[in-house]
């Protein structure tokens, strides 16, 4: 038999752990840069090195790349292998071949006889990927299966995981953080752990299952007990504003915030009238206030109603939301409610608002994005994030402007 010299990727010991464990189907929840994309790699490459069919399933194509790098960066050492870039398929010289797939389409995943599969960023599939496609395609080869994720609350895949911990000797499971990993700096560990929220910090490093991880905001019962404040109180201080507009079936919201004391004055939502009028009304506000920050969603119709507020004189400031610029916003909001530091009016709505927001993680971008659920609305969240922004420009806190 021909050998065949290659330089397999460095375990550390809990890849080690799972790669020699005989259990038929492997869970394995664990922290960002744990390596499980480097371990699922090659034990895809070693079934197809001994002959065997192997897929790689990700929940989305572009998802899916992440786990193909991998494989070819390991295949390519193998003399007259073929590695087929559209089908993503690398064929070795036994017959043994591994192949990417997405379960974008869950139907398109059934008739194929399997002897291994990793099913990357498990908690992200549709469960019906695995019940009804692909745990079919092992039966016939008696084929194994590794899932592997970070954890996304208790949802299917901690349903594996926690099958993993019981008697059944096909199934064995691990919770590895990513502290776990000895390559990761612990100083970098350190500074999520500081940034991050709580609960964030727990699921994405800590590979916590937690309860109810859809929701963003924690202690808001006690954050949210003040009465609408009185003008003559805050004579002197420096107050701020953060404004988000209504769309057409949406409200506009402002925040009013004292820095020096600390907390939310007032709290003023509507929608249904022009923007003429909406103007007026924030520009009342303000003045009662005496506000001498505004900071204001710019988005959409926000942008041309900013500019007519600037010519009028009110102090008002742009903040483009988007993608990449919305997370830090609301994250900045959770830990402030997580730490105590601003207080806010008890209003029924908001507090209802905050308890039920969402985060969701993008299938095409890994990256969490901010929401309120299908049929509710945020904007007391984000006229509060913005107010919460205006407050802490002073302060130790990072400017996302």
């Amino acid at each position: 038999m021909t050998q065949i010299r290659m330089t397999l990727p460095k375990l550390h010991r809990g890849q080690a752990t799972v790669q020699n464990d005989p259990a038929r189907f492997q869970v394995l929840a664990c922290g960002r840069r744990w390596g499980k994309t480097r371990l699922g790699s090659w034990l895809c490459v070693k079934d197809a090195l001994e002959q065997g069919r192997s897929w790689w399933i990700a929940p989305t194509y572009k998802m899916a790349n992440v786990g193909w790098r991998g494989i070819q960066q390991i295949a390519r050492q193998v003399p007259h292998v073929e590695i087929r870039q559209v089908e993503r398929i690398a064929t070795f010289p036994g017959g043994g071949w591994v192949q990417v797939r997405s379960a974008d389409d869950p139907q398109s995943l059934r008739g194929e006889g399997l002897d291994f599969l990793v099913l990357d960023e498990c908690a992200f599939l549709r469960e019906e990927a695995w019940s009804e496609a692909l745990r079919p395609s092992l039966t016939d080869r008696h084929g194994r299966a590794l899932f592997i994720s970070t954890p996304k609350g208790r949802n299917w895949f901690w349903k594996l995981w926690t099958r993993g911990q019981g008697d059944d000797a096909e199934w064995r499971s691990w919770q590895f953080p990513t502290e776990s990993n000895p390559y990761i700096d612990p100083a970098e560990i350190e500074a999520a752990r500081q940034l991050l929220p709580e609960r964030t910090f727990r699921q994405e490093y800590m590979a916590d299952f937690i309860e109810g991880a859809g929701a963003v905001f924690r202690n808001i019962e006690a954050c949210c007990v003040l009465e609408p404040g009185d003008p003559a109180v805050h004579e002197g201080h420096e107050l701020v504003m953060g404004v988000d507009w209504g769309k057409v079936e949406d409200y506009t919201v402002a925040s009013v915030g004292c820095r020096d004391c600390k907390c939310e004055v007032a709290l003023d939502r509507f929608h249904g009238i022009e923007y003429r009028l909406a103007r007026q009304r924030l520009a009342v506000l303000a003045e009662q206030w005496r506000v001498y920050d505004i900071l204001a969603e710019s988005n959409a119709m926000g942008t041309p109603i900013i500019e007519e507020m600037q010519y009028s004189g009110l102090p008002v400031r742009a903040f483009d939301t988007t993608a990449s610029t919305k997370p830090p916003l609301i994250e900045n909001l959770v830990l402030t409610l997580e730490r105590e530091e601003v207080h806010f009016i008890d209003d029924p709505i908001g507090k209802t608002e905050l308890e039920a927001f969402e985060m969701r993680v993008s299938l095409n971008t890994g990256r969490p994005a901010y929401s309120a659920p299908d049929g509710m609305h945020d904007d007391t969240v984000i006229a509060r994030a913005l107010m919460v922004n205006a407050l802490q420009l002073r302060g130790s806190w990072m400017t996302l402007l």
